[in-house]
């Protein structure tokens, strides 16, 4: 049998700028991938090591209170994160548009478990979702840097954020049909409503942080790196300018 021969892969310095981007608007690419991914992976830090955090999010291009796109989520006040984000809020987020299981090796590894269980592989729609990362979506993963806002208990923004955070994390009857799919016991205490999502969003000790996003990194899964920044309309053409000048933004 012929071997499937499998694209190049590559890859190239990008340990500065490398080929901007500047726009009024977010790449269309990260857009859609933010739009459609389920999970971010949020990293802090303290004066010495970095923590990352998945967590749910809400993208959303504008608010009432914020012309610029943003990024809400939710946080437990005594959380490491959120002691790392009172001392530094700088934060860098990453998203994807890949599914995360690890695809059959060359070499068999007897010490590895299957993750999801051996259940999954007994259905053809469970195979077809565990290989679909195989298959080059637009396969490209989002870098975000930032500051990281906690918003006003009880203003009205806040508010307006937990609704909105809460609308678009109602993964309940997802859970219910992954549970049944992965071979899970379903606990009708977690398969109600929103399927356990509100606790996170809705306590009364829970924190609505805001991301602005300003600028990042797209980086595909064959090594290519574009870099992009947001800026305001009437700034987008003089920074290209300077780019196309100086190199560097």
């Amino acid at each position: 049998m012929t071997e499937i021969q499998q694209p190049p892969l590559n890859w190239e310095a990008s340990a500065t700028a490398t080929h901007p981007q500047i726009s009024s608007s977010l790449p269309p690419e990260v857009e859609t991938c933010l739009k459609n991914a389920r999970f971010l992976h949020l990293a802090t830090c303290d004066a010495l090591y970095p923590h990352v955090s998945l967590m749910n999010y809400t993208y959303l291009p504008s608010t009432p209170y914020d012309a610029n796109p943003v990024i809400i989520m939710t946080t437990n006040p005594s959380s490491k994160k959120t002691l790392n984000l009172i001392n530094n809020p700088r934060v860098s987020l990453l998203v994807h548009d890949w599914v995360s299981h690890r695809p059959p090796t060359r070499v068999p590894d007897p010490t590895r478990e299957s993750s999801p269980p051996p259940q999954a592989t007994r259905s053809s729609l469970a195979s077809l979702l565990l290989n679909i990362n195989t298959s080059a979506l637009s396969s490209i993963s989002a870098t975000i840097n930032g500051t990281a806002r906690m918003l006003e208990r009880g203003s009205e923004e806040e508010t307006w954020c937990k609704d909105r955070h809460l609308e678009n994390n109602t993964f309940g009857d997802q859970i219910r049909e992954e549970q049944g799919l992965f071979g899970a016991a379903q606990n009708p205490a977690s398969t109600e409503g929103d399927g356990g999502a509100s606790c996170f969003i809705e306590g009364e000790e829970v924190r609505v942080m805001l991301v602005g996003v300003r600028e990042g990194r797209i980086a595909d899964w064959k090594g290519g790196v574009k870099d992009w920044v947001i800026v305001p309309p009437q700034e987008e053409g003089r920074r290209g300018r300077e780019i196309m000048a100086n190199g560097i933004s």
